[in-house]
């Protein structure tokens, strides 16, 4: 007898289900083709010959209910336990009958004797099997068909996620109401009499309430599974199928765990109750529960737990609850998982003796259990991700323990004497330790990985006082302390050291000598420092696969070419300025970065050579930015690969996204699949450019971007996912003075952090089993989710593109937030799931803050992330933020800005005439700053300019009645409150270029004309730009006059103020230091000048569509006789303006001023 394992399809139930089949969509199809067919008895007149389509698919005879039709409903025979026999009275005829008291029979005529035979044979091999395990799981069944139980061999049954309900409710969903009700699918009857002898049954991801009481005649049935239903206590029925050793309950909906229930089943021995919310345990007149051996309640809502109840408990789950205190039994615990609480107090009792594995990382204790020291057995301890601030020293003369993770506590010290010990695994990274035990590494014999980095180590400890050593050391990481160039020498001690790690320390040299004593090294990761060279030597490292040097100031290319195994060398973020290569390659070469070396020139011949290699980086020239986009960001990113040297990540920069005034990025994480990441990085700023075609809405876009490239995943996407973040600055191009927005959206485990004033502000969300909501959802629809964590042991993420075939589970429907960006925020991050696993956002923030250049900084994360265990690919990008106050509205804020980190000088407003629209441009890229403007108009036009300001009276201001002026209330710096009689003081300048004058002093005036300024070359005249946006509800109603002027140059500032036009804010250059030696005064006074020299040069695009200058350095240039005319009408002006003083005196000077424009 064959047993064998059948897979039911949906399209091999239709018979149950009642869906239509297509004979081109099943792969299972062995023979197929249109046949004479007859059911039922042949001698019977009413059962007559139809042309019909025959299939033989799986273990199924399937026939078609339409006459000589290939798709449609579809009749399935089950072949197995059934007979294929010949009918002689018919030529090339076969009957096909099923097994069962309801057997059903077809009859199938052949139009020769090849086709009779072909199915002869195979159908004979089909009905001769009989079947032991029968796998109907994801098949939407709302009950079974009865021809599943007719083989007397079932012994396995799979009924995974399907719609099962032993007594479905009234309130059940029209949907499934619509379909036959089966409140009676598990009850026995003699049609099921063959089910006794089943031994496994499956019912995950149904919605069961309750087990018929049929069950207990199942005495052979030793293993049901229960979990992810509806159940909201223990079945009583499972007390009587004493077979039974493990009670499978996870995902359901208990709330209270009933010790007494447990207590009438001495059979269980392992209680899996994961993933439900237990809040209590409930133990009246409950003694011990001594046939309990395993306890899993991982993923629940306990406080507390005293499970001392179970006396002979050996292994015990409970991590992710809420657990501030916890009592075991040790008489036989060998492990024991608690990490993720909030233990302040654990307590053994007795001693564990058997102990072997204990985590309790991620918790809040504050020192080891002494009973720790005293477990004989122990070989695993995590305490890591605590607030220990000292390990005892028995810990370390422990004989069994082989690895102790104390990383991530408070620890100052380690204990100073250490003897006999046998640790082969130390992790004390990020902790507070100034020193190592001097005699750490003369008594670790054993010790193979050692891993100090983030603390303030200035010196490491000897490991050998001769010339002969014991030590095996083979992975050191000290990446991230104080390390200096005495510390070298004691590497030699270490001679089978694989992997060093000693980035971001204070290295300025490392000894020839010293590195070829290291010929076992195979990695090095030495960035961050200041070394000049990497030694010749690095040549005796015959087996270096990967050299890491990034941010030094390496001058001369290494040596490195020469390893035959050489496969990854990064240079970047120094200063090299040439490559000397060998004639050939290294074979084994994938990966060259020489990107962050700006004087780095590297001729044609190199460049054909270095291409070669599958990842060569180098930067590319650049071309300039003549579209006038603002420098409001500037990127770096990097990526590398893990363990197995395979790149599954990838990242998206595109800086003039779409126009110059929006950027997008992005990064990309597939896990272990390359396929993916590639696909979301060639094809999201394409569907994101679309949809913003289709809505401005940030969330709709960013929703819409996603759930489309889940669909152009195509077949890549049916097995295979990835994470993704994607970042979008943009500018409302309708509102030119208005505020950038950055808006993230995210899917997966990839995030994205933004600093602001120094702190980190997450932007994105990590969907996985720990949210409530999210594991709410997941059971609604019934996924499995299984003990590491995972959607049917797939992914651990619930939102993550591709991955279809766990829809409706999983989801790619992304997080989105929106932000403002002001002057406050210095740089955002994105990053890969393995860049968060190793580093918190704290410590990425903090530790790039004060990194100038974007490149280095994403390269210095990616390299911390490394040294701190990082075994996955990573990829980071840093976008380095310049937000002026020009570009930040705070109107929404009611007008109050965020406080300023003190870095940028204070800011007012430019004001603007009225001018066509098609001539108002965009800010220059090349500051951000809209005070720093250079004007280009003629002489001609300067001239008129000048004289038409000095003439023109100003209108009459007209208050409106109907809207009440506020001169109090705080507005925005774009958007500030117009008064008749105000203005906020902005700073600009337009220069005059002149061989005449000197320091503003012609050769018959003794003193100066107030308002010029010159400097041997150039005259400089104070202007005064405004501009205001045009605002639903106007404070001011102000006459105005069609006019074609664009710029106004004055030297009178009192005169009442003019309509604006349009506002923008700039950086004010109050106190500082001229490029010609002038210095504007600090102080409230009307003669403050912006120098054109410290502006940017116009730009097309920019705020200003003067006619250009054949030389864009000849501005302003005035012949000598037209200098005369300028300053008598400033003079004359300036006079005007003292005159309306004296008509119009004031007690004091405000803090805002009208303008003549």
């Amino acid at each position: 007898m064959l047993a064998c394992e059948i897979s039911y399809f949906c399209n091999d139930l239709l018979k149950v289900v009642g869906k239509p089949h297509s004979i081109g969509s099943s792969e299972r199809i062995q023979l197929s083709g249109m046949y004479n067919v007859r059911k039922g008895k042949i001698h019977l007149p009413v059962n007559r010959w139809t042309r019909r389509q025959a299939i033989l698919c799986g273990t199924c005879l399937i026939v078609s209910s339409v006459k000589e039709s290939q798709t449609g409903k579809m009749h399935v025979l089950p072949l197995i336990g059934g007979k294929v026999e010949e009918v002689k009275k018919h030529q090339h005829c076969l009957a096909f009958s099923s097994s069962g008291p309801q057997s059903q029979t077809y009859y199938i005529c052949f139009d020769n004797f090849t086709e009779y035979l072909r199915w002869l044979r195979q159908a004979s091999k089909v009905a001769s099997q009989r079947i032991s395990s029968v796998d109907l799981s994801c098949c939407s069944l709302e009950h079974l068909p009865a021809n599943l139980f007719y083989s007397q061999d079932l012994t396995h049954l799979n009924l995974k996620q399907n719609f099962l309900r032993l007594n479905p409710s009234p309130s059940t969903s029209r949907a499934l109401s619509e379909l036959q009700r089966i409140s009676d699918i598990l009850k026995l009857t003699p049609l099921y009499e063959p089910i006794v002898h089943l031994q496994t049954f499956l019912l995950d991801g149904n919605f069961l309430q309750s087990l018929p009481d049929e069950l207990e005649h199942m005495h052979q049935l030793s293993y049901v599974s229960l979990s992810f239903n509806d159940f909201t206590d223990i079945p009583g029925v499972l007390e009587k199928l004493t077979a039974m050793d493990k009670l499978c309950m996870s995902g359901n909906c208990m709330d209270t765990l009933n010790l007494q229930v447990l207590k009438r089943m001495p059979h269980i021995k392992h209680v899996d109750l994961r993933l439900n919310s237990i809040r209590r345990l409930e133990a009246d007149e409950v003694d011990f529960l001594h046939h309990v051996t395993q306890l899993d309640l991982r993923d629940n809502k306990l406080g507390e737990l005293d499970a001392t109840v179970f006396n002979n408990v050996e292994v015990l789950h409970c991590e992710r609850n809420q657990l501030v205190t916890l009592k075991i039994s040790g008489y036989f615990l060998k492990a024991l998982y608690a990490s993720s609480n909030e233990l302040v107090h654990l307590d053994v009792y007795p001693v564990p003796n058997c102990l072997a594995y204990m985590d309790i990382s991620r918790n809040h204790l504050e020192n080891v259990p002494e009973w720790v020291c005293d477990s004989r057995k122990l070989e695993v301890l995590d305490v890591g991700h605590n607030q220990i601030r000292e390990l005892p020293a028995r810990l370390f003369y422990n004989s069994s323990l082989r690895k102790l993770l104390a990383g991530h506590n408070m620890l100052g010290r380690l204990p100073d004497r250490l003897e006999r010990m046998q640790v082969e695994v130390l992790d004390v990274q990020h902790n507070q330790l100034l020193e190592l035990p001097s005699n750490l590494l003369l008594k670790a014999d054993s010790l193979r990985f050692l891993n100090a980095s983030a603390n303030k180590l200035e010196m490491l400890p000897p490991a050998t006082l001769s010339e002969e050593t014991h030590s095996i050391l083979q992975e050191l990481y000290l990446t991230n302390n104080n390390l200096t160039d005495k510390c070298v020498p004691l590497l030699t001690g270490h001679p089978h050291l694989k992997i060093l790690h000693m980035a971001y320390n204070r290295l300025q040299s490392f000894p020839a000598s010293k590195m070829a004593k290291l010929e076992e090294l195979e990695e090095i990761d030495i960035s961050g420092n200041k070394l000049k060279a990497i030694p010749t030597t690095i040549m005796n490292c015959r087996r270096m696969h990967t050299v890491i040097a990034h941010s030094n100031c390496i001058e001369v290319f290494p040596e490195i070419m020469q390893l035959s195994e050489i496969k990854c060398v990064d240079l970047s973020c120094n200063e090299l300025s040439e490559v000397t290569l060998p004639e050939n390659l290294p074979p084994k070469l994938q990966e060259l970065d020489l990107t962050g070396n700006p004087r780095l020139a590297l001729d044609h011949k190199t460049l054909e050579l270095l291409n070669n290699i599958r990842c060569f980086k180098i930067d590319q020239p650049s071309a300039g930015d003549a579209s006038g986009a603002p420098a409001v960001w500037s990127h770096g990113y990097t990526e590398a690969s893990g363990i197995k040297n395979k790149l599954c990540v990838a990242a998206l920069s595109a800086n003039n996204f779409c126009d110059n005034r929006e950027a997008l990025y992005g990064v990309f994480d597939g896990d272990r699949n390359v396929e993916v990441p590639y696909l979301l990085q060639c094809t999201m700023s394409d569907i994101l450019a679309e949809e913003l075609q289709k809505t401005k809405n940030e969330e709709e876009y960013m929703i819409n971007t996603f759930i489309v490239m889940q669909r152009k995943l195509g077949t890549a996407g049916q097995k295979l996912g990835g994470s993704a973040v994607l970042c979008h600055i943009k500018h409302d191009p309708m509102d030119p003075g208005g505020c950038f927005t950055l808006t993230s959206a995210n899917v997966g485990k990839c995030q994205t952090v933004l600093c602001r004033n120094g702190k980190p502000l997450p932007l994105s969300r990590c969907y996985v089993m720990s949210c409530e909501e999210e594991l709410k959802r997941i059971k609604q629809h019934k996924a499995i989710i299984t003990e590491d964590g995972k959607v049917n042991g797939v992914t651990d993420s619930t939102r993550i593109l591709g991955y279809t075939f766990l829809h409706p589970s999983v989801v790619p429907r992304p997080h989105v937030q929106s932000i403002t960006l002001t002057p406050q925020d210095e740089f955002f991050i994105l990053g890969s799931k393995g860049l968060w696993d190793s580093l918190s956002m704290d410590e990425a923030v903090e530790a790039v803050r004060n990194v100038p250049d974007a490149l280095a900084a994403a390269k210095k994360l990616c390299t911390l992330a490394q040294s701190y265990g990082c075994n996955d690919s990573i990829s980071a990008v840093v976008v380095q933020l310049t937000v002026t106050e020009d570009s930040f509205c705070c109107c929404e804020l009611n007008g109050v800005p965020p406080p300023s980190p003190g870095i940028f000088p204070q800011s007012v407003n430019v004001i603007i005439k009225d001018r066509p629209t098609d001539a108002l441009g965009m800010p220059s890229s090349s500051s951000g700053m809209a005070s720093e403007i250079s004007s280009e108009i003629s002489t001609s036009e300067m001239s008129s300019e000048v004289g038409s300001t000095a003439s023109d009276e100003p209108p009459q201001v007209v208050m409106n009645e109907n809207s009440p002026a506020y001169p109090g209330e705080q507005r925005c710096i774009l958007h500030p409150v117009c008064l008749s009689n105000s203005f906020q003081r902005q700073l600009s300048s337009a220069t005059f270029s002149s061989a005449f004058s000197d320091n503003g002093l012609d050769s018959d005036d003794e003193e100066p004309i107030q308002g010029v300024f010159t400097n041997g070359s150039r005259v400089e005249v104070e202007v005064d730009i405004h501009c205001s946006r045009a605002k639903e509800k106007q404070l001011l109603q102000v006459p105005v006059e069609a006019s074609d002027e664009g710029i106004v140059v004055s030297a009178n500032e009192d005169e009442p103020g003019l309509p604006r036009k349009a506002e923008y804010s700039a950086t004010g250059t109050i106190g500082r230091r001229r490029g010609n030696g002038s210095v504007a005064p600090q102080e409230r006074s009307h003669n403050l000048i912006e120098v054109a020299t410290d502006a940017p040069l116009r730009k097309t695009g920019g705020y200003f569509a003067a006619p250009a200058q054949p030389d864009p350095d000849d501005q302003f240039i005035i012949p000598p006789e037209l200098e005369e005319e300028v300053k008598e009408i400033m003079k004359k002006h300036q006079e005007q303006q003292q005159q309306q003083q004296r008509q119009y005196p004031v007690d004091h000077l405000a803090d805002y001023y009208d303008t003549p424009l």
